[in-house]
């Protein structure tokens, strides 16, 4: 689940931190716990990157879909 602050981040912000994530899990010397918080706050951040995308893919479809209307209409 993700968490209002996790809603409040900019795309940049989660990628920047996720990556962060992953340098730390490769490096290794972590506990088995703190691996775990770890990789639950990756997948958390992944959520999230993802949710911006999915926003982003929308909107570019909306304005391609609008402006293929307009191209269509002026035909």
């Amino acid at each position: 689940m993700t968490s209002r602050t996790d809603e409040a981040l900019g795309y940049e912000q989660a990628r920047d931190e996720l990556v962060e994530v992953v340098r730390r899990l490769e490096a290794g010397g972590t506990t088995l716990e703190e691996s775990l918080a770890l990789w639950e706050r990756g997948e958390e951040l992944a959520r999230v990157c993802r949710r911006w995308l999915e926003g982003a893919r929308a909107r570019l479809d909306a304005a391609l879909a609008e402006e293929g209307e307009e191209t269509a209409r002026a035909e």
